[in-house]
This record gives structure tokens, C-alpha cells and sequence, in this order.
């Protein structure tokens, strides 16, 4: 069963996802939250496969609150659904570490798809995104630019942290001890570093890490 959390600050939509949802037998929403803060709390609380995360709600937005869940549960991915697909937003959201980007006239066998895909580990991009996140990926390399790559990989503050402490050598006690998180943590960051990046050892990251200009 793949337990959902849906963050929308707009009551309507969360109660029609919800419905469209339960109609899955493979599928639960098992919380709703109208802001950041509640997202943030619910996951905490109800541990779930996968959040579908709005961006512009109160208090706390969906791109910071997208940053916070990745940063304390990077094994738990987070689907943007959103009515907006300005650069700044798609771009804000996958630096946050969103798993996926869709907007919200997406058919619902699609949203199911990126649903499933993300509990796989894999990223979702709707195709209508896709291009311009290709499209600003090759103009970056076009012009030289040294981290042209970070632009699409979906990786948190947090893992690009622990990705540069990763290639310069350091171990995973050495990096919890340097950023002040337990050593299990480190060690989840790093697994979900690895399958971002489609590498299989710390050595092939620590060499990505330096490709990316971040070591």
C-alpha cells in the first residue's frame, strides 16, 4: 500500500485528490495538510510513501517545505502539483530535492504513474516541463558553465552538502560529526545521493561531486 500525504492549501482540491485516489486499491492518503508547516508535521507523524506537495501555500511554501522533508527523510520522495510552471518554480523545487514536477491539469493516470515511479526511486518530470529543463540544461553547457549538471539533479541543500564533504574524502562519522546529524542520517543521505547521481559506490559520487565543481 503506498501511503500519500497531500499538502494543498485549497480544501477542494485536496478532498478530489483524495477521492481519486482512494479509488486505487494500492493507495492511501493517510494525511492533508493547508500549509509548509503541516506538511512538514504530518510527514513526521505518518511516515509516507510519497507527498504531493502544492508550492504556494501560507506560512511555510512548498519548495522550503519540500527542502525540510528531503532534508530529514531523503528517503521519502516529494511530487510538486502545482498550477505554476515558471522556471523559478521548477527550478527552486528540484534544487529543494522534489522526486517529480507535475501541474494540475495532469490526467489522473499520469499523477498515478508519477506516484508509482517515485516509490521506485525514479524522478517524474510531465512532459510539458520536460523541455525547458533540458532546454536551460544545454544552454548552461553552451556556455561553459561548471555546474551546469546540478541544475537537474534533484538533490536537497542538505545532500549537496553532504556530496561535497562526500568527495573530498570524508567519512560518514566524519561528515555527521561536521554537520551535527547522527551518522545513521549521513548514511541515508548518502544511499539517496547514490541513486540520484545512478552511481554505485561512494567513490563513483565522490568523482561526480568534482565533475559538478562541488569538491
Amino acid at each position: 500500500m503506498i501511503r500519500i500525504v497531500i499538502a494543498d492549501d485549497q480544501a477542494l482540491f485536496r478532498e478530489g485528490l483524495r477521492t481519486l485516489l482512494s479509488t486505487r486499491p494500492d493507495m492511501e492518503v493517510v494525511g492533508e495538510a493547508s500549509n509548509g508547516d503541516e506538511a512538514v508535521a504530518l510527514v513526521e507523524r505518518r511516515q509516507p510513501a510519497v507527498v504531493l506537495m502544492d508550492l504556494r501555500m501560507p506560512k511555510t511554501d512548498g519548495i522550503q517545505a519540500t527542502a525540510r522533508i528531503r532534508e530529514r527523510w531523503p528517503e521519502i520522495p516529494v511530487l510538486v502539483l502545482t498550477t505554476f510552471d515558471d522556471d523559478a518554480n521548477l527550478f527552486g523545487a528540484l534544487r529543494a530535492g522534489a522526486a517529480g514536477y507535475l501541474l494540475k491539469d495532469v490526467s489522473s493516470e499520469t499523477l498515478v504513474s508519477a506516484i508509482q515511479a517515485a516509490t521506485r526511486g525514479e524522478s517524474f518530470l510531465q512532459s510539458t516541463v520536460t523541455g525547458r529543463v533540458v532546454a536551460a540544461f544545454a544552454r548552461l553547457m553552451e556556455s561553459g558553465g561548471p555546474k551546469a549538471e546540478a541544475l537537474v539533479l534533484p538533490l536537497s541543500p542538505r545532500e549537496r552538502e553532504i556530496l561535497t564533504l562526500l568527495g573530498s574524502g570524508a567519512s560518514n562519522k566524519e561528515i555527521a560529526d561536521r554537520i551535527n546529524l547522527a551518522e545513521g542520517t549521513v548514511k541515508n543521505h548518502v544511499t539517496s545521493i547514490l541513486g540520484k547521481l545512478d552511481v554505485t559506490d561512494r567513490t563513483q559520487a565522490a568523482l561526480r561531486a568534482r565533475e559538478l565543481g562541488l569538491a
